[in-house]
């Protein structure tokens, strides 16, 4: 399966995706949307748009996995990171794509183990499970890989509660 995992924001969008078979996860493509920043907000949430939907289109995921806004306490910056959640959910249904939304708490616990990790515990497994040489850069793309291991982690855990229920 692959899954494409999103940490959505208006200046830098992280996007990392994962196959994951068997319990074992390979990196196929990470990196991040930037978004100039004397741009207006429109055009820079169509930048976004335009950008998962290429990505969509080029790698055509089964699963798409976004990161939810954890609570700010710069009201204006939420909203914002809002409206960029609010394309991404939108080029995901527009490709006929259901979306999964993970809060930092779950993401943190399925890769790390613990949901209170630091930002660095969670990138250095990160790499580790990809069996990278390094921490992916920028840290954007390296919470999205999180995010989409998260969504194989806990799609596993589903699929295995799915067939104790059918038995």
């Amino acid at each position: 399966m692959l899954v494409l995992g999103i940490d959505p924001g208006t200046s830098i969008t992280g996007y990392g995706l994962v196959e994951a078979q068997g319990g074992k996860f390979k990196p196929v493509s990470y990196g991040c949307v930037r978004t100039p920043a004397g741009e207006a907000l429109p055009r820079r949430l169509q930048v976004i748009y335009r950008e998962v939907r290429s990505l969509i289109e080029r790698y055509r995921p089964d699963f798409i996995a976004v990161e939810e806004l954890f609570f700010n306490k710069n009201t204006r910056t939420a909203l914002v990171v809002g409206e960029a959640r609010g394309v991404i959910l939108l080029g995901a249904a527009d490709a006929g794509l259901e979306v999964w939304e993970y809060t930092p708490l779950q993401v943190k616990q399925a890769v790390a183990g613990y949901g209170r990790a630091e930002k660095c515990q969670v990138q250095e497994m990160v790499r580790v499970l990809l069996s990278l040489p390094g921490i992916p850069k920028p840290d954007d793309a390296a919470d999205a890989l999180a995010v989409a291991i998260c969504h194989a982690q806990s799609l596993r855990w589903h699929q295995a509660c799915a067939r104790e229920v059918e038995k």
